[in-house]
Parts: structure tokens; sequence; C-alpha cells
């Protein structure tokens, strides 16, 4: 189920609507009466965060889209299902649309590449801009901070998917934003990372019982010292995003986070989720578009078959389901063909996931302690070992998915190697050999770069099923091995070896800021295809 092309600048419209209710509430017969005992005081409003949580929960929103009565779970496909999460390998579209001439192929819709910068620019950077003001004026350095954390952790995807985007004066007034470079952009979130650990750690230390914001916080309920463990992992992420553009920044960023006294996310309850709760009842895109979206929209892919049937992985039956053989079948991304029937069907594996009790994840324990892997594994000081951190990642993983008796066997697995794809739908021509040789079982006399592969690759599995993450995971490091597209249609502009690098710039900045969308390219250093390296994607 797709829908129609977004008008982006009908999206300022709801905040604007909410600052004209939150302002006339504070202001109301103001001059009449010092204090209205029927409205809250400015002091109240403070207490409670009142101006300030609204905008928090709509920040939180719209980080990963679903359907909140706003948003939909057609936004969530085609913000993220249509790109990130196939581009990284994770599921295979199995729509009807074109025939598979789509962003599966390479062929960019138009339609389908706007809401992922729509939602950061319509949604959540209005919203943190009230914040930061609200904030500031009553003394709450702290709601600030919460909220600058959650503008990286949404932006650094807006970032990741496009490149160059319009960050550093966002708000100024002016509608013909000029775009940053992206390293400009990374060094904006690496200060504003830093500014609002610092606060947020002071914070936690001397109000060690206190919560900020926990009426609106549907992440952590408030609880500074998990906010500042997120933020110390994302900080962790973007660092090693940047190490081979920057391996100065990135090692000063990331032993920035080792040596925080608060420390990182480490165990399952740490885990940065959109909770499930009276406040916050929401339905999971991804069980939505997989099983009522014309009878189901998305399966599992090649690559997921080939890396978790060779490894004989416990997790799989957490992440899809059997086909009607009993086995895991997974469906190659780019293929075109006049009969999908097939690929929806029982023969292939579709997602376990449940509508209702599902978790929208935004980081797992089992990626911080990948991330403190290979920190270690470049010397880095992450407090402990390459192998401890790697061993860790994957039984914190295991415990996520609740196989964990299982991890030590796993662990210890020493020839277990991906297999060859093999379709299972009965169409021929979409075979694959095997896409990596790599190991589990950490081996210390390996080279580097093996290492590195091994950690990337069990990472990427942990991950599932953050599409954007395991995407620029993919695209820094070339791990995991992933099956190219079966057909290119990008007329040219990507290579099918490369595979994708980036999604275009939307259509609406092109009709609202065309000035704009070219210093981006300029800044890019490219035309605006999905075949141009972003300034991280250096190796």
């Amino acid at each position: 189920m797709i829908t129609g092309k977004t008008n982006f600048w009908k999206y300022f419209t709801p905040v604007g609507a909410l600052l004209l209710v939150v302002g006339s509430a504070c202001t109301k017969n103001f001059d009449e009466l010092n204090t209205n005992q029927h409205e809250a005081t400015e002091d109240m409003m403070a207490t409670d965060n009142l101006k300030t949580g609204a905008f928090f929960s709509q920040m939180q929103r719209n980080v990963v889209l679903f359907r909140d009565g706003i948003n939909l779970s057609s936004d969530y496909q085609v913000a993220q299902g249509l790109t990130s999460d196939v581009y990284s390998g994770y599921v295979a579209p199995t729509g009807t649309w074109y025939g598979g001439v789509h962003n599966g192929s390479y062929y960019l819709i138009p339609g389908w590449i706007e809401r992922t910068f729509v939602s950061g620019f319509a949604s959540v950077m209005p919203a943190w801009q009230s914040i930061n003001t609200i904030s500031s004026q009553q003394g709450l350095p702290e709601v600030a901070a919460l909220a600058t954390i959650v503008k990286v952790q949404a932006m650094h995807r807006v970032a990741d998917a496009y490149g160059p985007i319009p960050y550093l004066n966002f708000g100024n007034g002016t509608l013909q934003a000029t775009y940053d470079p992206l390293q400009d952009v990374y060094a904006r979130f690496f200060q504003e990372l830093d500014g609002a650990i610092d606060v947020l750690t002071t914070y936690a230390q001397g109000n060690p019982s206190s919560t900020v914001m926990r009426s609106y916080d549907n992440i952590y309920g408030g609880n500074v010292t998990k906010w500042v463990k997120f933020a110390n992992t994302l900080r962790l992420r973007l660092a090693l995003r940047v190490v081979y553009a920057n391996a100065g920044l990135a090692r000063t960023e990331a032993e920035k986070s080792a040596a925080n006294p608060l420390g990182f996310i480490s165990t399952q309850d740490e885990r940065a989720a959109l909770i499930h709760s009276p406040n916050l009842v929401y339905f999971h895109p991804l069980y939505e578009i997989a099983y009522t979206f014309n009878a189901g929209e998305v399966r599992m892919s090649a690559s997921m078959d080939a890396y978790m049937n060779g490894y004989d992985d416990p997790r799989r039956t957490s992440y899809f389901t059997r086909a009607s053989d009993g086995n895991f079948h997974g469906v190659r991304q780019g293929i075109v063909t006049t009969n999908w029937t097939p690929y929806s069907g029982p023969a292939i594996s579709n997602l376990n996931i449940n509508n209702s009790t599902s978790q929208i994840v935004w980081m797992t324990a089992a990626e911080s302690f990948f991330l403190r892997a290979e920190g270690a594994l470049r010397g880095w000081a992450m407090g402990g070992t390459a192998e401890q951190f790697y061993n860790q990642g994957i039984t914190a993983s295991f415990t996520e998915n609740g196989v964990a008796g299982s991890a030590p066997a796993y662990l210890a697995n020493t020839t277990s190697v991906p297999v060859a794809f093999a379709d299972n739908s009965g169409q021929s021509g979409n075979n694959a050999p095997a896409p990596s040789t790599v190991t589990i079982a950490w081996d210390a006399a390996a080279s580097f770069e093996t290492n590195l592969e091994r950690i990337i690759t069990q990472k990427w599995l942990a991950m599932f099923p953050d599409g954007p993450e395991g995407w620029a995971e993919f695209r820094r490091t070339g791990y995991p091995k992933l099956f190219p597209v079966v057909s290119n249609n990008s007329n040219g502009t990507i290579n099918t070896a490369t595979q994708i690098r980036r999604i275009t710039y939307p259509q609406s900045e092109y009709n609202n800021n065309r000035p704009g969308v070219q210093s981006g390219l300029t800044a890019l250093g490219g035309p605006d295809g999905g075949g141009v390296k972003l300034w991280w994607d250096k190796k």
C-alpha cells in the first residue's frame, strides 16, 4: 500500500497550531489578571513540562514513523520500508508495483523518497526548536538536552540517507535554506551530543532519583541515567560512522563516551525503544506492511536467508516465520516479474512481528557491545577487548530474542559459513553463490579486516530490522557482503557491484528550495543520484 506524494510544507501546520494553542494558554487574560485560578502559571507549566511535553512526544513519534493517528504505516513504508530496509539487505519488497521497476531495482520513485526528509524537517526540527526556546526561557537545560539527543537520533538518519542537509541554520526564517556539507552536519551532531551529555550527566549525578519529562517520554519514562547511556552509545555509533573520513575525530568522540561515568547501554532494559503503554498505543508498521497491505508487500531477504541459514541461527524463529517446507526462505532484491504471487505465498518466509506488542527499537544493547568491539579492534580505549565485546554482543542479541541458551554453542562455532541462495518460489534466474566465507567464533589470529567483517556481520544480524543502521554500516564498511540486485534499473547511475549509496533529494525541495538543493549537490560533489558516495563513505 503506497500513498501519494506528500506536500512537505503542510507538515508545518500542526506545529504552528500547537504553538498557537500553547501560546494562547500562556497569555490569555494576562493584562487583566496576574494570576488566574483556572489557568496554569508559568511555574506550573515549567514543573509539569506542559509547554514542552507535546513537542517532545512529537519528536519521538517521528524518529521512526508508525500509525499513530497522524502518521500512517504507509508513511513508514515510503520513509524506510522501500529504501533503507531494502538496501540494508534485511527485507525484500514483494508488492506488485510496476512489475518490480521501482526502488527495489534502483529505479527511484519520486513519491517514495520524500517522507524521510519531510518527517525530519516538518516534524522533528520545529518541535526541537520550540523546546529549545521554551526550556531556555524556563531555565530547564536538562529538557533541552533530552530534546537535542532525540533530534540527533532522528536527523542523522536523514543525513545518512541524503547527504548534505539544511541543518546548522534551521529556523532562521529563510525558506530558501542552504544545505550544509555533511562533515559540518556531523561536527554539529558531536557538538550537540557533547553538550547534552555533559548537562544530563551532571543532572543525573545531582538528582539520582529524579526524572525529566516522565509523562511525555515514551522511551525511558524520564530516566536521565538511561538517556545518558543512550547518548553515549549514539555518540559512539556516529564516531565509527566517520572513522574512514576523519579517524582522529572518530577516536576522540568515541573515547569521550567510554570515559563518561554513566557508561553505555549494556542491558536489555536499557535499550532505546518506544514503550507500549496507555500513553502510547501503537501498531508496528512492519506487521501491517507484511500482512495487511495487499496480502503482504515485504518478505525475508535473500541475504538474511544466506547468513542465518548458513549459521543455523536460532534467531530465525524470532525474526521470521517458517515457509511451508518448514525451512526459512528469502527473496532477492531487484526481481522484475509479472508473477509476484509465489513470493507472497507460503514458500517464502514472512516477518515474525506482532502488530501491537513488538516494539520499535532505536538501539539495542547488542549494538552497543558491537560498537565497542570495533572501537577496541581499532585500538581505542573502550574498557575491554574486541573479543570480550564481540561475545557480549552476540550474547545480548540472543537474550533480547529469547534464545539465550543457544549463545554458547553459537559463539564456539568455527566452521559454519553463509550458504548459497536458492529461490524457493519456483521461478528461475535468481539463485546466487554464497556471499561470504566469514565464520562466527572469534579468531584472535585473524587479520584486522577479517575480524572487522566478523563484528559487522554479527552486528548486522543483531540490529534487524533497523534498516537505516544496517544500510549505513554496509556502506561504511562493505560488510556484511550482500547480494546485488537482480535487475538494475538506475539507467547507469548506480553500480550494481557497489550498490546504492544514497537516495535522491525530494521533488518538493526542487520545487520550493532549488537553490538549496544546488548547494547540497555542490557539497555532495556529484549529481543527485543514488550512486554518489556520502562524505563518510570513504573506504
